[in-house]
């Protein structure tokens, strides 16, 4: 969500900020922008609305030459997507600023500020820091010294840059609720929102903590935290990959994504998992007294990750005999709550800083939770450095804004997790040998999965007129239905719901025609016939079902019912092999349909405010 990258050099940025701006795409926006001080004294500012690539061809009409630059992605939260509202933002051609988050306060601040003679060219919150920045410079301080006074003034959240064209040889920058990451260079230095825009140029890195502001020069960097003390914050050796320019032959990132599934379900495992069970440390220094003493897990997440949260629950209580909740993180942060004795908290986040769900860690330390463990795709990120404990899922980067890899590698961290802590709570040796062998044959179960593609094409084709769908699922399969409709209508716009499917007679079954399709999830486990009898309810009523199920399962299609046979798998990963047909399907559909499917409309793919 947004992207900002900055750059004080001594050579042209212009090309650095693009390009970083190139890789921050993925992330969701509308527009973009870049604003240079250029080596003759001037401050150029120049934004598009639309791609990257459309700012870029801009600014290669022009002559933009400058050694500091910011630059930005906006998607859009206070004003429309128009180029007045698009970043950077201007106070008196004086002070440039790009901005992630959101002031709450800038109704007033702006009526202050209108008090004093500025005047607003957009709908944004933003331009309310260039002002107030610029009011402070007025007053004869520094630009380190007005920023500071300026943030104190700010309520809400936000990650900013500020550049003064009368100080062309620093920018200065702060982080308040949305993260900011420093690049060190050799004889220049740089700012972005996410270290993956960075990565051409530095794989050294600082992550700025919450409320610090950071002066920021060719040859330095100086820190200091909320309360105005020069701090020193750890430099980071990023060993992250990134090939946003590389589909792998793919035609989308999200189908190389899908079908790089079973190699990082394989790194996720590799060193971690042996025919014994886990290796040490899996999940951090000291976890393995900290498990001892959970009594209690509580589970927070956001969207793809909350479906995760939700089939874990099936499998700590079943298997480890451990208690668990799940919440959404916007709603635990925002209501009441009791802390059950001896409580693990658990975060889970494909980028880290995910701002509900840092926001609920930081109210659940408040609480009193006996400690914290987040599942989590990428180092130094926030919630990585605020919990206790941290399990790094090694998914690589992904780029495409449905989550599928992310996912799948949440949910083997989870079948681990549930040998961690049955192992202190009674698991049995046959449930603890059953999921040890189900994660070592997990890689080729997905690789045998993906080869069911060809007929997931050819049902797809009956979604291209639907607007409406409802998926089923039992057990530890229904979290995994309400990722199917999650996927369906991020990409493919199909409204889409999802049930367990023995909620079917009190409520959806008036839903049910033949222009409602069906997906049901089915695994041949304890609960198939069941399930069953919920398929015969739809049948009928007229409705048209599209079963995915176990091989043995002995489904019998015909007219009203297409079955996609998937391989026997061991219940225990059922959870994640019935994951992947269900993202082929949204991904075949949204071809159909002619969607973006890896940008669709209105969505980010790192929900950095609330």
């Amino acid at each position: 969500m947004c992207g900002i990258v900055g750059a004080v050099a001594e050579r042209n940025v212009v090309e650095i900020l693009l390009e970083g701006l190139k890789r921050l795409e993925y992330r969701g926006y509308d527009s973009a922008g870049v604003a240079l001080l250029q080596n003759d004294g001037t401050l150029t500012r120049i934004r598009r609305t639309g791609k990257v690539q459309e700012l870029a061809d801009a600014v290669a009409e022009g002559a933009a030459l400058g050694s500091t630059g910011i630059a930005h992605t906006r998607w859009a939260t206070h004003g429309g997507v128009t180029e007045a509202n698009a970043h950077p933002h201007f106070s008196t051609e004086r002070v440039a600023v790009v901005h992630n988050g959101i002031i709450e306060n800038y109704v007033n601040l702006k009526a202050q500020l209108k008090e004093k003679g500025y005047t607003f060219t957009s709908d944004t919150d933003t331009e309310t820091i260039a002002h107030t920045v610029h009011e402070e410079l007025k007053a004869g301080k520094p630009l380190l010294d007005a920023v500071q006074s300026a943030v104190k003034t700010f309520h809400g959240a936000y990650g900013t840059v500020i550049m003064d064209k009368e100080d062309p040889s620093r920018v200065v920058v702060a982080r308040s609720g949305s993260p900011l990451v420093i690049g060190l260079g050799l004889g220049e230095n740089f700012i972005a929102s996410d270290q993956m825009a960075l990565l051409p140029v530095t794989r050294r890195f600082i992550f700025l903590e919450e409320g610090d502001v950071a002066e920021i020069t060719r040859r330095d960097v100086k820190i200091f935290d909320k309360d105005g003390n020069a701090v020193e914050r750890e430099i980071i050796e990023s060993n992250i990959e990134h090939d946003a320019g590389d589909k792998a032959g793919y035609r989308h990132y999200m189908l190389k994504e899908i079908h790089e599934q079973p190699t990082v379900v394989r790194n996720a495992l590799k060193d971690r998992i042996d025919e014994n069970g886990l290796t040490v440390d899996v999940f951090g220094q000291g976890a393995d007294e900290i498990f001892k003493k959970v009594q209690h897990v509580q589970i927070i997440a956001c969207g793809t990750s909350y479906h995760a949260g939700m089939t874990a629950r099936y499998w700590l209580e079943q298997y480890a005999n451990i208690s668990c909740n799940v919440e959404i993180a916007s709603e635990f942060r925002y209501r009441k709550s009791v802390v059950h004795p001896n409580s693990l908290l658990i975060t889970i986040s494909q980028s880290g800083e995910t701002a509900d769900t840092l926001a609920a860690l930081r109210l659940a330390k408040e609480l009193g939770y006996m400690s914290s463990l987040t599942i989590c795709n990428v180092q130094g990120s926030s919630l990585v450095r605020e919990s206790d404990l941290a399990f790094m899922t090694r998914a690589g980067a992904e780029i495409g804004v449905a989550s599928t890899k992310a996912f799948t590698t949440q949910l083997a961290a989870f079948l681990m997790l549930t040998l961690a802590l049955g192992k202190e709570n009674g698991m049995t040796e046959t449930d603890s040998k059953a999921i040890i062998s189900a994660l070592h044959s997990l890689p080729a179960k997905l690789e045998e999965t993906l080869a069911i593609t060809g007929g997931i094409e050819d049902l797809a084709e009956e979604f291209a007129d639907k607007n409406h769908s409802l998926f089923l699922g039992r057990g530890d399969q229904y979290p995994i239905a309400m990722e199917g409709a999650l996927k369906l209508k991020e990409i493919s716009y199909i409204h889409a719901e999802a049930y367990a499917s023995g909620e079917l007679k009190h409520g959806p079954l008036a839903l049910i025609d033949d222009e409602m399709p069906v997906i049901v999830v089915a695994p041949n486990n304890e609960l198939l016939e069941k399930l069953k009898s919920n398929v015969e309810e739809v049948r009928a009523r007229g409705g048209i079902m599209y079963v995915f199920a176990d091989k043995d399962a002995a489904f019998a299609g015909d007219e009203t019912m297409r079955v996609i046979d998937v391989p026997h798998c061991e219940a225990a990963i059922a959870p994640i092999i019935y994951t992947l047909p269900l993202q082929l399907l949204s991904y075949y559909v949204a071809l159909i349909k002619g969607t973006d499917v890896d940008q669709p409309r209105n969505l980010a793919k790192s929900v950095t405010v609330e």
